[in-house]
C-alpha cells in the first residue's frame, strides 16, 4: 500500500478524538486508520485516498520519511494493526512509534531513500508488484527488480516477533529461571 508522503504523524494516522474511546478492538482503531485523509466530511469513503483504492492492498504499507512524529500515542500503532499491516517500511521513524509498533507485532522497516523511491515506483507501477520482507534475514526484496536491502532488529524484538512473543510473554517463558534466580539472591 504506498503512501507517499512524508512526515506523517501519529494525528494523522488516528485522530486525537479517537483516543477517548475505552476499547481496545482493533478493529475500531483499524477502520479509523488516517480517518481524515480516507473519508469525506459525509462519512463516505474519498476515492481518491489510496487506502480506498481496490488496486491496492496486501500487509505492508510503504510510507516516506519519519513516519509516526508527533505525539507518543500507541494508539496510532494499534490503528496499524488493526487495518491488518503486518509490515511499515518507511525512510526513518519516530523513535517511540517506531517501538509502539514493535510492542504491537507491527515490523518498522526503515530503508535508505534510494531503495524506498524504487519501492514506490515499482508499486504505483504495478500495484499487484509483491515486496518480501524476511525477518530471520534482516532483509526486505523487491522481487520486481531482484534488489534487496537489509534492515535494523534489535535481537530481542527479533525473537518476540519470530516467536509471536510480547515482553511479557517472553518473561512468562522464563518465570521458572527468573524465580530460581531470584531464590538465589534471597539466601
Amino acid at each position: 500500500m504506498p503512501l507517499k508522503l512524508d512526515n506523517i504523524d501519529t494525528d494523522q494516522i488516528i485522530p486525537a478524538r479517537f483516543l477517548k474511546s475505552t476499547t481496545r478492538d482493533e478493529k475500531f482503531y483499524g477502520d479509523n486508520l488516517f480517518r481524515d485523509w480516507r473519508y469525506l466530511p459525509d462519512g463516505t469513503p474519498d476515492p481518491s485516498f489510496v487506502l480506498n483504492d481496490p488496486r491496492y492492498g496486501g500487509e505492508i504499507l510503504l510510507a516516506g520519511q519519519n513516519f509516526g512524529s508527533g505525539s507518543s500515542r500507541e494508539h496510532a500503532a494499534w490503528a496499524i494493526a488493526g487495518y491488518g499491516f503486518r509490515v511499515v517500511i518507511a525512510g526513518s521513524f519516530a523513535d517511540i512509534h517506531r517501538n509502539n509498533e514493535l510492542n504491537n507485532f507491527v515490523l518498522p522497516v526503515a530503508v535508505s531513500e534510494p531503495f524506498l523511491s524504487e519501492l514506490f515506483d515499482t508499486v504505483l507501477a504495478d500495484p499487484s508488484a509483491m515486496v518480501e520482507v524476511n525477518v530471520p534475514e534482516q532483509k526486505v526484496t523487491n522481487l520486481a527488480t531482484g534488489r534487496s536491502e537489509t534492515f535494523e532488529l534489535n535481537s530481542f524484538k527479533k525473537y518476540c516477533l519470530m516467536n509471536a512473543m510480547d515482553d511479557i510473554d517472553y518473561l512468562l517463558a522464563h518465570k521458572s529461571e527468573i524465580e530460581k534466580y531470584e531464590a538465589g539472591r534471597l539466601h
